[in-house]
């Protein structure tokens, strides 16, 4: 279902937009990404509306058949890109999972602030972002997904997620869409 209307108190949570995610290959150029997250970032801002930044440190101790191994990850893998612009006043999540909201505040942060809806943006699309909007449509909120301020390291999972789970966790749609809703519903 395409952005219909976001809520008096939506927040904008940016899914591991970091130094060492953005530097792997992805299938949509990662610098429309990133402007795309930044322009939401600073009309949210621009709105007084919550902005949560969230990086990965690591990974669930849970045994896979792919290894996730941080021994060579350079230092700043970590740190949030400057090109996010990241204010004193925006709520920033560590993860050591694929979604936001396993064994952080993220929840209870949304909760204080009466939050009942979120947008969704980041890197990668079928890892950290799907993870983390199944994890909001469980917990009772409206969920929307800005679809060109998201890619992935693999084509065809990025487009199971937008195509197929997106549309039943909640709406989606372009950065130009959601940016006009806000200026319309909470301008």
């Amino acid at each position: 279902m395409p952005v219909t209307t976001l809520d008096a108190k939506t927040a904008l949570i940016v899914i591991d937009l970091q130094k060492g995610i953005v530097a792997r290959p992805t299938v949509h150029p990662v610098e429309g990404v990133i402007a795309n997250a930044r322009s939401l970032a600073t009309a949210f801002r621009r709105h007084g509306l919550p902005v949560v930044l969230v990086n990965v440190a690591g990974a669930a101790p849970g045994r896979t058949e792919q290894k996730l191994s941080t021994a060579t990850f350079p230092p700043d893998w970590t740190e949030l890109i400057p090109e996010l612009n990241a204010q004193a006043g925006d709520d920033k999540v560590t993860k050591h999972t694929w979604g936001a909201f396993a064994n952080t505040d993220l929840d209870a942060l949304l909760k204080e602030r009466g939050v009942t809806q979120v947008v969704l943006a980041g890197v990668a699309t079928s890892v950290g972002v799907e993870s983390t909007a199944r994890e909001a449509y469980a917990q009772g909120l409206n969920v929307t997904i800005a679809t060109d301020a998201m890619t992935d390291l693999d084509a065809a999972a990025h487009e199971n997620s937008v195509t197929r789970i997106f549309p039943r966790l909640g709406e989606t749609g372009s950065t130009a869409a959601i940016l006009a809703l806000l200026e319309a519903n909470i301008g």
